[in-house]
């Protein structure tokens, strides 16, 4: 686990050079030399001074020197260190994302597909958004439909806009009545009632009923269990294609095991709820996220939801060596216009 150094620790001058030799390693990719700082930096001291300085926060661990170099490098808890200062450091408010959901209408499936899409874009880091979680999707409308004289199609659709559809086949012709008494019994019975609840369950078994509603019933059973099973917590991903293609030499390894780690979706989904922060945004450094495919990874979210509950994570998977001031406001951004669409989805369902 990377330790925190408290910024008090660090002197200005001090802090000023972990802020610029981060920010200067992620443009170049190349170890910073004292040189650099104070001729492309506008530090107003000499070179040798930035040395002392150099030594020092090596000692504290927040720098190092690759082999021979003369330049230095940020540790994990260098980056660390610059990431909590750009995180004390927010506005109070995000800044507006180019992510336009009004033409997505309430799906939620498709906001959050498009969410990702944009962040890879923007960013070109790995997108991930998680959806959210089956106890809090609820039935939206169901239809019975004769297809054939002995086939019956049973669409549910979910309030976060999952359509599920699934075809019965029944022992005898089927009556016209009865799947008509169905839908509309379906309909006023679920309506609302969340995917996997016992009332659910307990609907579909009402005594009250004649048996051979109930057997009706009963056949058609499997299509909510379908229907649960397709709303279970999913992952989005989006830029997986241009990974390795944008990929410098000395980071192709980190990335090729970033798209190993995506074949593991519940163990990113797993990663995604221990960081979850409903506060402010998130960053895990390399050794913090305790997942040794992950040790040259950070990870950068925040989550979305409603106004008394999150709902699941935007978040952004890349190399230590990434733009973080700009993943940070990127997720921001993302989660802050997510959260209006899911409010304005669930308030209407």
């Amino acid at each position: 686990m990377t330790v925190s150094i408290p910024a008090s620790e660090l002197t200005p001058r001090q802090r000023e050079i972990i802020r610029r030799i981060v920010e200067e390693y992620v443009a170049t990719g190349q170890p910073v030399g004292s040189r650099t700082l104070v001729d492309r930096g506008g530090l107003a001291v000499s070179p040798s001074t930035v040395r002392s300085e150099f030594a020092e926060l090596e000692r504290l661990g927040l720098l190092t020197h690759p082999h021979t170099s003369a330049g230095r490098v940020p540790t994990d808890q260098g980056y660390r260190f610059y990431v909590d200062e750009l995180l004390d450091r927010l506005e109070p408010r995000p800044t507006p994302l180019e992510l336009d959901l009004t033409t997505v209408r309430s799906e939620v499936e498709t906001a959050l597909q498009t969410t990702t899409e944009m962040l890879s874009q923007v960013t070109r880091l790995l997108a991930l958004v998680s959806a959210p979680p089956l106890e809090t999707t609820t039935v939206r409308h169901i239809e019975v439909l004769a297809l054939q004289p002995q086939v019956v199609m049973v669409v549910v659709i979910t309030s976060t806009g999952g359509v599920t559809k699934r075809a019965v086949t029944l022992d005898e012709p089927l009556d016209s009545g009865l799947a008509a008494w169905a839908r509309e019994y379906l309909n006023e019975s679920l309506g609302g009632l969340q995917l996997g609840a016992n009332a659910l369950q307990r609907r579909l078994e009402d005594p009250a009923l004649a048996p051979r509603e109930l057997a009706f019933l009963d056949r058609l059973r499997p299509a909510f269990t379908a229907a649960a099973t397709s709303e279970e917590q999913r992952l989005f991903v989006g830029g997986a294609a241009a990974l390795l293609a944008e990929a410098r030499a000395d980071e192709l390894g980190v990335r090729q095991r970033l798209l190993e780690v995506l074949e593991q979706r519940a163990a990113l989904l797993e990663i995604l709820r221990d960081v979850l922060d409903p506060r402010r945004p998130f960053v895990r450094v390399g050794a913090e996220l305790e997942n040794p495919d992950l040790r040259d990874v950070s990870l950068v979210g925040a989550s979305y939801g409603l106004a008394n509950r999150s709902l699941g994570t935007v978040s952004l998977l890349g190399p230590l060596r990434m733009d973080y001031d700009k993943a940070i406001r990127s997720v921001r951004a993302a989660a802050y216009e997510l959260s209006r669409f899911v409010e304005d989805v669930y308030a209407d369902n």
